[in-house]
């Protein structure tokens, strides 16, 4: 079995990740989702947001009706921009749908820190409801994006300052990799997902793949356990098979395994 913690779907022309769908050969559609799901075994997966072309991003409203017309096989997610409006309205959400069971700040795609006092009312409410914040980290899906912005030890004092607040590190912070598991290490309340490391077909790509699973094995040993560790694809970013095979490819146990790709999030967002 296993849980996606992280795919995006939405149904607006401007979604930014279409590209990805396409050079993936992938639909980007409810239904290729759901059968993917099927054909590989995943029981649940976290819903997010996608970025639209202009840096706004989808309506939280829209993630939920998917999320409905799944019969909540997929698990709402709520991106939160930095506006006291918007938090406040997340906030709200997230009290009025119960099968909400994460929110995401898009570090780099909103140029702000995660300690901006905007934040706070969120972290207040994610620490007394037990949900995890995500952080979108690394490498962005649009060139208007902050990379500085989107560096994963821009999480550092957030963590230390909340240390039990439950923070998802994105992508593993590729290509800050080893920033990214120097967190999990240090902070007992961080966490790191798999997903979106890779997309489309280059003639490096093999090589490029050969590289990552060497990085990810490196981290893996630094931070000394795979406890911490989430599987995710970003769909549309990365197919299922190819997310999967990456995985599969690291130096893990079948214990280490079935920990990264369900029994983790299965604790992490109480599914």
């Amino acid at each position: 079995m296993i849980i996606d913690c992280h795919a995006h779907l939405s149904t607006y022309d401007d979604d930014a990740l279409i590209p990805y769908a396409r050079s993936n050969s992938l639909s980007y559609s409810l239904a290729e989702l759901l059968e993917n799901m099927r054909r590989f075994e995943v029981t649940d997966a976290l819903l997010l947001s996608p970025p639209r072309v202009d840096g706004s991003i989808v309506p939280n409203e829209h993630t939920i009706r998917l999320c409905e017309l799944s019969n909540w096989r997929l698990k709402p997610v709520l991106t939160v921009e930095p506006s006291k409006e918007h938090v406040e309205s997340c906030i709200k959400l997230a009290k009025s749908k119960k099968q909400v069971r994460a929110f995401k700040i898009r570090l780099g795609y909103v140029k702000v820190s995660p300690i901006d006092p905007v934040f706070l009312p969120l972290y207040e409410y994610a620490l007394s409801s037990g949900l995890p914040v995500l952080f979108h980290t690394g490498d962005t899906a649009t060139k208007r994006a902050s990379l500085k912005h989107a560096h994963p030890l821009n999480l550092d004092e957030l963590a230390s300052s909340f240390d039990k607040l439950k923070i998802v590190v994105c992508h593993f912070g590729n290509p800050w990799i080893v920033d990214a598991a120097e967190l999990v290490y240090k902070h007992n309340n961080v966490y790191a997902d798999l997903s979106g490391l890779f997309s489309g077909y280059t003639r490096f790509s093999k090589k490029y793949i050969e590289t990552l699973v060497s990085q990810l094995n490196r981290a893996i040993y630094y931070i000394g356990s795979v406890d911490r560790i989430l599987f995710g694809t970003d769909y549309p970013v990365e197919d299922h098979e190819r997310a999967i095979q990456l995985v599969k490819s690291l130096d893990l146990d079948e214990n280490e395994l079935k920990l990264v790709f369900y029994e983790n999030a299965k604790g992490l967002f109480a599914l």
